[in-house]
């Protein structure tokens, strides 16, 4: 098997794939985020999880390279990272009741090859009614302004959830790991 690479810096990405008990590295690549006009979510992500793999094939030949992006969606606009108390506030009281759409992209890259899978896997959370205390109470206990959507969904997030939709609950925290399998087995890797 190929060494394994997670084209990432991302500490619920290094969780995430480590469940599948194979060894990998990590590095982070420096690309442009932006987002082009009039371009659709599904395509940025999965544009930005491919260009996170390229990034790296030139300084990791012979690797298996793990490139995936996340974006949160709410009303057809994009919601990033909230990085303060204040927006992650506004974010949560304009998801409350509301269906948030997370689309990760995910790619994976044989640099030896050249040969990259690139894929999208959308899950949707039912937001439950919140008020600003339950908000405020939240946000002070788990702080979560590094997260899409301004929650944490492998932790106390999860309370502020009616539902959730899709294929895939791994790809709610950044990395879908069932799709990553799949393209894990095109490659030879065998799991478990």
């Amino acid at each position: 098997m190929l060494p394994l690479l997670l084209a990432s810096s991302s500490v619920y990405r290094r969780e995430l794939l480590s469940r599948l008990h194979l060894p990998f590295t990590c590095s982070s690549p420096d690309i442009d985020e932006s987002h082009r006009d009039n371009e659709p979510a599904v395509e940025l992500v999965k544009r930005l999880a491919e260009q996170k793999a390229r990034a790296l094939a030139a300084s990791h030949p012979g690797h298996l390279i793990i490139g995936s992006d996340q974006v949160a969606a709410l009303e057809g606009r994009i919601i990033g990272k909230p990085h303060t108390f204040e927006n992650a506030r506004d974010q949560l009281l304009a998801a409350s009741g509301k269906r948030v759409s997370f689309l990760t992209g995910l790619a994976l890259l044989n640099s030896e090859t050249g040969h990259c899978q690139v894929d999208c896997v959308p899950f949707t959370v039912h937001m439950r009614e919140l008020d600003a205390e339950c908000i405020e109470r939240y946000l002070r206990i788990e702080q979560p302004y590094d997260c899409a959507g301004s929650f944490k969904a492998e932790g106390l997030g999860v309370s502020l959830f009616q539902s959730a939709d899709g294929p895939d609950a791994t790809s709610l925290i950044g990395l879908p790991l069932i799709r990553l399998v799949d393209m894990l087995r095109v490659e030879g890797v065998q799991i478990p």
